[in-house]
């Protein structure tokens, strides 16, 4: 892996992890703010969505390493978490290898 894409693949899953936590925070806020459930349920509720959103991250994000640069950026474009403009500055064989529509 060039070192060039390494810099801004670091950006990029930085930013995406940002993404995804304000997704989940927002989506809790949700939850948490049902009125019409009990507090019981919701708590359950949100347990269980931050359990699965939690295995999601670990997924995505989990280890950093320049050997899982390649599957977590396939994720991270998969999830379509990754900022368009730090894409456009990595190498074309790195973008086209981690291109989830290219292997649907």
């Amino acid at each position: 892996m060039k070192e060039s894409d390494w810099k801004v693949f670091k950006e990029i899953k930085d930013k995406a992890l940002d993404t995804y936590c304000k997704n989940i925070l927002d989506e809790s806020k949700k939850i948490i703010s049902k009125d019409d459930k009990s507090a019981h349920n919701r708590y359950l509720k949100l347990y269980k969505h931050i359990k699965e959103k939690d295995q999601i991250i670990a997924r995505l994000f989990n280890g950093h390493s320049r050997s899982k640069a390649w599957s977590q950026l396939y994720n991270i474009r998969q999830e379509d978490l990754a900022d368009e403009s730090l894409l456009l500055k990595l190498s074309a064989e790195f973008l086209e290898s981690t291109d989830p529509n290219k292997f649907d």
